[in-house]
């Protein structure tokens, strides 16, 4: 039986289908004017994809649930809603230093996270502690200290908002079977995270204390992938850090096809890379964080993931903005870096 093992499969096949996609909305523009076409046309598709158009808006009616105070900020938990029937709970971590209006940082979790708790730094929760430790994860608080007002909300699945089958574990999510159930109706997680996250920058609009025009979005991994996707489709975020999230889906997510299910968006290998998604944020400034022995960079390291950045890089180029483009490499593992992230969103939004 082993004897025989691969000769049925079809891996191998589905690999052999990826490289003959024609994949026509990669990036190809040669001319600014050629970039403002493709990136329209892209964004038009990409929203398509991910079940964009399914979502329903509505007024945020936003509700103060808790206020604790500590010495270097203040941790407000909150929900808003993003659709109608749907709340998504967050905590705000305002600084002590009284200001008009602080520069903002959406500081999006990814897997493992306990959703909000690791990136607001809950580590009086034990298996918090634990993530918080292995991953750098309580960045909120890192931006906070920095003198941002920082909204770090649970994503659908995670958190607060587990599903029934995820409860076991505040660790746990629910990306499996949310996408399971959205999916058939031509929905998708990635749509939903981009939605909701889109509906927070309308409620953060509305606040006295937040500068509407300094907004960043930062994430780890699953946050990676949030900010990428939140990112790619709404100017209105200014700044970008992507952690721990970029690579070529052949090698991190076809051949790698045990990851998570919220990676995976119908129909997304035929039009484009991740790269691809990751230029639609162009010209904004945009920093991606990588770990050189990070698992998830697929089977070739560094070459998967230097096929993706050199595609953003290219556009930057071509829009004269090279330096508003930056790739940390740091020797490590899968997790946040920080040490050029934090000082680039303070380059980028405190100077503005």
């Amino acid at each position: 039986m082993k004897k025989n093992a691969e000769k049925y499969t079809i891996a191998g096949h589905l690999e052999r289908v990826f490289e003959n996609q024609s994949m026509p909305l990669a990036f190809n523009a040669k001319t600014p004017r050629q970039f403002v076409l493709w990136k329209k046309k892209t964004r038009g598709k990409l929203r398509e994809l991910i079940g964009y158009h399914k979502f329903e808006r509505c007024t945020p009616s936003p509700k103060t649930n808790e206020i604790t105070k500590f010495p270097e900020f203040t941790r407000i938990h909150m929900e808003i809603k993003t659709e109608p029937g749907v709340l998504m709970p967050l905590y705000i971590l305002k600084p002590v230093i009284e200001k008009d209006r602080y520069p903002v940082v959406i500081a999006l979790h990814g897997h493992g996270s306990g959703g909000k708790y690791s990136v607001a730094g809950r580590s009086d929760i034990p298996e918090i502690s634990e993530s918080i430790k292995q991953y750098n994860y309580d960045y909120g608080v890192q931006f906070v200290r920095q003198g941002f007002l920082v909204f770090c909300p649970d994503a659908r699945g995670f958190g607060e908002r587990q599903e029934k089958w995820a409860r076991d574990n505040i660790r746990n999510s629910s990306c499996l079977w949310i996408n399971n159930m959205a999916i058939p109706l031509g929905m998708t997680i990635t749509g939903m995270w981009a939605w909701d996250i889109h509906r927070l920058i309308d409620y953060i609009q509305t606040r006295q204390d937040a500068d509407r025009n300094r907004i960043a979005c930062v994430g780890l991994s699953g946050g990676g992938l949030q900010t990428l996707w939140a990112s790619a489709l709404d100017d209105r975020i200014r700044c970008a850090v992507i952690s721990g999230y970029m690579y070529g889906y052949k090698e991190s997510l076809l051949e790698m096809c045990t990851n998570c299910s919220c990676n995976y968006v119908p129909h997304l290998y035929e039009y484009l890379d991740m790269g691809d998604i990751a230029t639609c944020i162009a010209p904004r400034p945009l920093l991606v964080e990588t770990g050189t022995k990070d698992p998830l960079n697929g089977k070739s390291g560094l070459k998967n993931v230097y096929s993706q950045t050199s595609i953003i890089r290219k556009a930057y180029k071509l829009l004269g903005k090279e330096k508003l483009f930056r790739h940390d490499v740091f020797d490590g593992e899968h997790k946040w870096h920080g040490i050029e992230a934090i000082p680039w969103v303070k380059k980028h939004l405190l100077q503005q």
